[in-house]
């Protein structure tokens, strides 16, 4: 466990490092390129329920995506992590509007206030059929290195134990964050799929 918690702190640290050295502009050229693609995949066409993550500043920009989600009329729902936990849960975005009145938290990302109880949260009310998530790093195999508090994981946990099962889940990334291989433990969840943009 030691030699494992210690490789993926290296591979967390190296792949910050790419990320950093990364313009504001490449970031959003990269993040316009991948939202495109997720835009003409079947399984985000197909969905009526999809979960986003506001990104942090070394994320794939999703802004784009939740404007499309809303022109669809598509049900989206964002997270809101319990800071000192776990625990995350999806909590429906009501309008675009609406993500400009969420208060900010330690990280700097917005997400519904913990005293917030008057949002639908997604998997009492009907599950998700697709979940985009966020990373430091991934390997073409779905393997994905978070930050370590195990949100993702966990919340992918309680998704599989619904009756609905697992949704799909798509990882966006920039290419800086693709790895050769990530280490991975039992605890950690793959996902189905990572967005990047390959050379075409």
């Amino acid at each position: 466990m030691a030699a494992l918690r210690t490789a993926k702190t290296a591979l967390r640290k190296e792949i910050k490092r790419r990320v950093a050295a990364l313009s504001d502009e490449e970031k959003q050229r990269q993040s316009l390129v991948i939202s495109q693609k997720l835009f003409r995949h079947p399984k985000y066409a197909s969905c009526k329920r999809i979960a986003v993550f506001l990104n942090m500043d070394d994320e794939v920009r999703t802004e784009e995506i939740i404007k499309d989600v809303f022109k669809w009329g598509k049900s989206c729902f964002i997270p809101r992590y319990k800071s000192r936990s776990s625990h995350m849960d999806m909590l429906k975005l009501s309008s675009l509007q609406d993500i400009e009145m969420l208060p900010l938290t330690s990280w700097n990302i917005r997400q519904p206030a913990e005293e917030d109880n008057s949002r639908e949260e997604a998997l009492a009310t009907g599950g998700l059929d697709l979940i985009l998530v966020p990373g430091l790093g991934f390997d073409r195999l779905g393997k994905r290195l978070g930050r370590g508090k195990g949100f993702y994981d966990t919340y992918l946990g309680r998704c599989i134990r619904q009756p609905k099962g697992k949704p799909y889940t798509i990882a966006l990334a920039f290419k800086e964050q693709l790895c050769q291989e990530i280490p991975i433990d039992n605890n950690d969840v793959l996902v189905d799929e990572v967005l990047y943009e390959d050379e075409e």
